[in-house]
């Protein structure tokens, strides 16, 4: 049995769609920045790229926040709970029709492997990409911190962080379509209500 549970807060909801927006633009201004893509020119890219990024970390700011005083955070606690088994679905089980060994809650949103890549993305890979952003766009002001690590260097980590970024998010629109319907977990981010297991 399935019933209809308000599952994503507004929010969420307005943080999940406008980072991806962010980091959508940020990938596109910075190819472009890096001469892969011609959209608005070079000039333009760099200032869409710098607002866009500045953008990015206060909302991050604001995520933190609202994570912290909602006690939101505790969803991506990473946990070994079945994630052999949770891994193998991906990999097999939902080729073959399987059901998905985690059911969703209001007390637990995430499953194990999920909350694992969201810790790491988060904890890891998004402040290391806006660190590292923040210390390219600020390159000019690193001698009167006395910096003396390599610009190509930042640079590098930076582009490299981009890269990733996008595999993420590839991964991420595919495991989106992988509901009971091609869209029912879109429509979930959506409308915030999601139909759960009635055990979960």
């Amino acid at each position: 049995m399935k019933t209809k549970v308000l599952l994503y807060t507004r929010f969420e909801r307005f943080w999940h769609w406008f980072q991806a927006f962010l980091i959508i633009f940020l990938l596109v201004t910075g190819f472009e920045v890096h001469g892969t893509v011609k959209i608005f020119g070079y000039g333009a890219a760099c200032y869409w790229h710098n607002l866009a990024g500045m953008t990015l970390l206060i909302l991050t700011a604001f995520a933190i926040f609202w994570h912290l005083t909602t006690g939101a955070w505790k969803h991506y606690q990473p946990c070994s709970d079945n994630l052999k088994e949770i891994g193998a679905y991906y990999c097999v089980g939902i080729m073959r029709g399987e059901s998905h060994p985690f059911h969703k809650s209001q007390e637990r949103k995430l499953n194990p492997l999920q909350a694992l890549s969201y810790f790491v993305l988060k904890m890891v890979l998004l402040p290391l990409q806006l660190v590292s952003g923040l210390l390219y766009y600020l390159y000019n002001d690193w001698l009167s911190w006395g910096l003396t690590m390599r610009l190509d260097g930042v640079a590098m980590l930076h582009t490299g962080m981009a890269f990733v970024m996008l595999l993420f998010l590839l991964v991420h629109v595919y495991l989106a379509t992988t509901g009971s319907t091609l869209i029912s977990y879109m429509m979930a981010m959506i409308t915030g209500w999601e139909e759960l297991d009635e055990e979960g």
